[in-house]
């Protein structure tokens, strides 16, 4: 069985439960539906539980067979086909009272989603693309044999059961000559993988390309599962793009073509070399400020959206956010298209304004400026609501280049880098030098690292001491904090300069998966801000607890007075986890005077 979330308006945990059944979707009747049957199909769909449920087809009326009816599930059964019912297809409803599910926005931990197309290399050139002991067949410049996992894929992204349920890995034709190749290779790579810049699609009519992958196909059989696939260039997902299905025997099929090949260029945030970067600074000062941002995310290409209007940034409400929109955004920030839309505040909530409401894009926008929405009014959102993405973006292998050893958990330990591994040759390890050593630098190491979000970065490491690994290899370093890798970083490069080049006195970190992130509201402290004499009898509480300037201790107490600053503070946490002082509880004080 599979299942999944339809209809709309909705949001990614709510919709008409659909389940696949007899290679054929169809919905569940409402009839003495109950909260229990909600709690086993929200675990079926990967959530932790229910919250609710709906009748009447709240999410709008769905198509096809009737699966279900006068379901009754107590709560902990593992799949909704061994809850009572009348049968499969056994049903006296019409889709009038297709039944809907309200889950918990909480995932199960580790859960599959089987809802999901992946993209895996099968062979890259320039690689050994002989064996056996022949001589292999270099091609510089040539890309990688692409396959495709096809699952069921969820009908939010607007195309409703198109892969039905092939779940193997299966080779994509193109027909020699024919030039159907590129685009759909310039979609799938350069959009779906998160190469942004180029992604070039082969025919194979090339004559230092047909050799080697003539080679690869004679040597391994391939099954193919489609062809003629065409491609805009906009598609959010290859599935989007018009393609045909092999029927009956996919091995013996595209026996007039060959593997589809892509080969995909990094695009420029991605890039390297020095000349990438000032192209890209000189493009960043032509734009301007950009209008756009994403905060709040642990890794690169995921956030809170949040847009600048009328010279302040504010956020997005999250009513009729989807895929579409969230690949505009990505796209425009130097991304791939969207991995995820997400809503319900999921990057932790914005603070001021929220500009946006309702943004309907088709893909196809260059901005997300040009695409349909609605202004805000008061009554419509609130910052539970705020609109966050996870972009894809290339594989660059930063993470391969740092790891921490030591520490009690994955997300702590002293770090070391690999260094001399650029040309070929075994790479070295070795360890960063502490002096200067802070939150910035740590950020990014934990970034590099995928562990999210920094706690600390510590200068002194000697309870760490786990590791054969002695010789600093790195330092000066000195973050600004978006980089992506620490070798982005200020640093002394070959040249070392560390006073203490002892273990103990090497950098590490401390990693976190959320974190807090406060944020004063500034404005408020200007708007209430006021001047007033007050009498010191007044002030002793506040002179105990040193709230007032060193002289007052010279003043003749309990006479005269004290000209103070007064305002009122409010201070938001805009961050994904609860602010917890260094102090625990237990040992908070309550003042009166405060």
């Amino acid at each position: 069985l599979r299942f999944r979330l339809a209809g709309y308006p909705r949001k990614h945990n709510e919709g008409r439960v659909e389940v696949f059944y007899n290679e054929e979707w169809g919905t569940i009747c409402d009839d003495d539906f109950t909260l229990g049957n909600a709690h086993v199909l929200c675990r079926q769909l990967g959530f932790v539980a229910a919250t609710g449920w709906a009748h009447s087809a709240k999410y709008g009326k769905g198509v096809g067979r009737i699966w279900l009816d006068n379901v009754n599930c107590a709560g902990n059964e593992k799949s909704i086909g061994d809850c009572k019912h009348r049968g499969w297809g056994n049903s006296d409803c019409s889709h009038e009272e297709d039944a809907g599910v309200v889950c918990k926005d909480e995932r199960i931990p580790g859960f599959k989603d089987s809802n999901i197309i992946e993209v895996r290399r099968l062979l890259s050139w320039p690689e050994r693309a002989a064996g056996d002991g022949q001589d292999a067949i270099e091609c510089p410049g040539c890309g990688a044999v692409w396959e495709l996992s096809l699952g069921v894929q969820e009908s939010s992204t607007g195309f409703p059961g198109s892969w039905q349920g092939v779940g193997a890995w299966q080779a994509l034709c193109v027909t020699l000559g024919t030039g159907q190749g590129a685009q759909p290779a310039h979609a799938a790579a350069g959009r779906v993988a998160g190469d942004t810049s180029t992604a070039t699609g082969h025919t194979g009519r090339g004559s230092g390309l047909l050799s080697p992958h003539r080679l690869f196909t004679e040597r391994q059989q391939l099954n193919y599962r489609l062809h003629s696939v065409s491609c805009t260039g906009t598609e959010v997902h290859l599935s989007m793009c018009s393609f045909e299905f092999y029927r009956g025997n996919s091995s013996a099929a595209c026996s007039s073509g060959m593997p589809a090949v892509v080969s995909c260029v990094p695009g420029p945030l991605f890039a390297t070399g020095s000349a990438h970067k000032k192209k890209q600074r000189q493009q960043q000062q032509q734009q301007g400020q950009p209008r756009i941002r994403l905060k709040g995310g642990a890794r690169v290409g995921e956030g809170r959206v949040e847009v600048l209007r009328s010279s302040e940034w504010g956020t997005i409400c999250d009513d009729r956010w989807n895929l579409q929109s969230a690949s505009v955004v990505c796209r425009e920030l130097g991304f791939g298209s969207a991995k995820e839309a997400l809503t319900g505040a999921r990057m932790g909530q914005g603070t001021g304004p929220i500009h946006l409401n309702e943004v309907q894009c088709r893909g196809t926008e260059k901005s997300l400026w040009n695409c349909p929405f609605r202004n805000i009014t008061q009554e419509d959102c609130k910052h539970t609501e705020d609109a966050a993405v996870r972009c894809n973006i290339p594989y660059m292998g930063y993470e391969n280049l740092i790891r921490l050893s030591g520490g009690r958990s994955r997300f702590e330990g002293r770090v070391e880098v690999a260094v001399g591994a650029g040309n070929g040759d075994q790479p070295r390890w070795g360890l960063v030098c502490g002096e200067g050593w802070g939150t910035l630098e740590a950020m990014v190491a934990c970034r590099q690292l995928g562990l999210g979000f920094a706690n600390h970065g510590l200068q002194e490491t000697w309870y760490w001491d786990a590791s054969n690994v002695t010789e600093m290899v790195m330092s000066g370093v000195k973050c600004a904090g978006h980089e992506m890798s620490l070798s982005h970083c200020q640093h002394h490069g070959a040249s070392l300069s560390c006073r203490n080049t002892g273990t103990r006195f090497a950098a590490g970190v401390i990693c976190s998966e959320t974190a807090s992130d406060l944020l004063l509201h500034a404005p408020l402290v200007q708007e209430t801000a006021y001047i007033e004499d007050r009498p010191l009898h007044m002030l002793y509480c506040a002179a105990e607890e040193n709230c007032l300037a060193s002289s007052a201790r010279l003043a003749n107490w309990p006479y005269g007075h004290r000209r103070l600053l007064r305002f009122s503070s409010q201070i938001h946490n805009r961050g994904r986890a609860d602010f917890r002082p260094k102090a625990g509880r237990h040992s908070w004080v309550w003042h009166e005077c405060h």
